[in-house]
C-alpha cells in the first residue's frame, strides 16, 4: 500500500480483540515494519525494485521473527508501556508468541500488498507474482480503511472500559 498507515487497520483490528493470544505491539509493528524497503528506496534514490526482498513471504517471516525475538528481549523494558496504552493484558507471553505475532504481521503485510503491485514477488524465487490483481485494490483500501475504523472504535470502547472498571473499582460503585 502506498501509505503504510492502512496497513495499521486490519493490525489493529485483529490485534486488540486477539490481545490474549498476540503480542499486539509485535504484531502492529511487524505490520509496517516492512516499508522501510521501499521508503529507503525511494528517499535514497536506490536502483532496486521498490517492493524487493523484505515483500517475499519468506524474508518477511524472517523479518517477523527476528522482530518478534528483538520485541521478547525488550519486553520487560516497554511492557509498562503496553499495559498504559492497554496493547498488553496480564498474560506473560512466550517467546514463540512474540515470534509468531511478527512472522502474522509481516506476512499478512506481503499478502494485503501482493495484489496490488506487479513489482512484488511474494513466493520468490519464483520470479512471478500470481497475487497480482489490482481490479482489486479499491477493496483492499476499503477492507483496510474499515479495518482500521473498527480498530479505533473498539481501542476507544477498551480505554472507556478501562476507566470504568477503575472508578467502580475504587469504590465498589460507580459515582
Amino acid at each position: 500500500m502506498p501509505f503504510t498507515p492502512y496497513h495499521l487497520g486490519p493490525a489493529i483490528a485483529i490485534g486488540l480483540p486477539f490481545r490474549r493470544f498476540l503480542h499486539t505491539p509485535t504484531f502492529l509493528v511487524a505490520s509496517v515494519v516492512l516499508d522501510i524497503e521501499p521508503f529507503l528506496v525511494l528517499l535514497m534514490g536506490l536502483n532496486y525494485p521498490l517492493h524487493g526482498y523484505f515483500h517475499t513471504l519468506i524474508v518477511a517471516a524472517v523479518t517477523g521473527a527476528v522482530l518478534g525475538s528483538l520485541a521478547s528481549l525488550l519486553e520487560g523494558t516497554l511492557s509498562p508501556l503496553y499495559r498504559l496504552l492497554l496493547l498488553e493484558g496480564d498474560a506473560k507471553f512466550k517467546t514463540n508468541t512474540f515470534a509468531i505475532s511478527g512472522v502474522l504481521g509481516t506476512v499478512i503485510h506481503v499478502l494485503l500488498d501482493a495484489p496490488l503491485y506487479p513489482d512484488i514477488l511474494p513466493f520468490y524465487p519464483l520470479a512471478v507474482n500470481p497475487l497480482y490483481d489490482p481490479g482489486v485494490s479499491l477493496q483492499i483500501y476499503s477492507l483496510s480503511f474499515w479495518a482500521g475504523v473498527f480498530g479505533i472504535i473498539y481501542y476507544v470502547f477498551m480505554i472507556i472500559s478501562s476507566l470504568y472498571r477503575r472508578k467502580v473499582g475504587r469504590t465498589g460503585r460507580y459515582q
